[in-house]
């Protein structure tokens, strides 16, 4: 008989059946993947961004392809905090068991606050993701996330309203993403999570003008996986708070490197869009990975490579 793979994880303080959750903005507010598959195979989900007032997004074009991986430039569009706390979180109760992890995003420290504040009266809200690193919005996002000053404020500020686990999320788009982790961790982060997009364009070489609307957008996919390793290899090393490993995660052997490079858990986010049933085979496949290379808990391998 085949030994029982251990797949859960702790994060924050939160059991996980397994380590793998949907990125978001890749998987809507978890309903719409429901009609699909039994979405409660999932160690948890981060629902689509969400900001204090409704927002429609960015101009379209939004979308490019490229090699391995998309463009995107939506700008956060969303229907707003308190329609996701009386509309989309009670249909998610009827299809969703667990608790779910609210992204936070904003275009300043107090809509951060007001924003994160409402989620986290909600029971249905395990963990605040605190996003300082979309690069398509103008005026905030990307500000927040490239300076450690900054996205410690905002960390700090969040943290003292909230009751519930703060992670942050990061961009990959500086130079040193370890020292701005280090910051937020002083700053009281209970996780970090990493990376977002990176920032990318594409010209339509017909009309000799950018594809997108927005001109650039975040560039993500498989394409992106060997960055992602990187950056959570480097900031696993400098913090000593749970860390999310997010980028170009396809397909179970990802889940086990990026565990090894320092990863508590991982979100698959772009393939979620090319293949609806991504994170369902991803876990699904885990306990024969795991055992091709002798892991009999997960939680044991985690920052094995560091």
């Amino acid at each position: 008989m085949a030994e029982v793979k251990d797949l859960r994880v702790d994060l924050c303080g939160i059991q996980l059946d397994n380590p793998v959750m949907a990125a978001s903005g890749t998987f809507g507010y978890g309903w719409e993947f429901a009609e699909l598959y039994d979405i409660n195979i999932l160690g948890t989900f981060s629902f689509k961004g969400t900001t204090s007032e409704p927002r429609f997004g960015n101009p379209t074009p939004r979308i490019a392809e490229c090699n391995d991986g998309m463009i995107n430039a939506v700008g956060l569009q969303n229907p707003g905090v308190e329609q996701v706390i009386f509309q989309e979180l009670p249909r998610l109760k009827q299809c969703f068991k667990k608790k779910v992890m609210a992204n936070v995003s904003g275009f300043s420290e107090e809509e951060y606050v007001y924003t994160a504040r409402r989620l986290d009266e909600c029971s249905q809200v395990g963990w605040i993701e605190v996003n300082v690193s979309c690069p398509n919005v103008h005026g905030g996002g990307m500000s927040f996330g490239t300076s450690p000053e900054a996205a410690a404020s905002v960390t700090k500020a969040v943290k003292e309203a909230v009751k519930k686990p703060v992670i942050v999320k990061l961009s990959p788009n500086v130079t040193d993403i370890a020292s701005i982790a280090v910051a937020c961790e002083e700053a009281g982060a209970d996780g970090i999570s990493l990376i977002n997009t990176l920032l990318g364009m594409r010209i339509d070489i017909r009309t000799k003008k950018p594809v997108i609307a927005n001109t650039m957008g975040g560039f993500s996919g498989r394409a992106v996986f060997p960055v992602a390793l990187r950056m959570v290899y480097q900031t696993a090393k400098a913090v000593n708070i749970p860390v999310i490993g997010v980028g170009g995660i396809s397909k179970a052997e990802d889940v086990i490197e990026m565990m090894l490079a320092g990863a508590t858990a991982v979100q698959v986010g772009a393939e979620n869009l090319v293949n609806p049933y991504a994170c369902r085979d991803i876990i699904e496949n885990l306990p024969a990975v795991m055992e091709k290379y002798g892991i009999h808990s997960l939680k044991e391998i985690i920052g094995g490579a560091i």
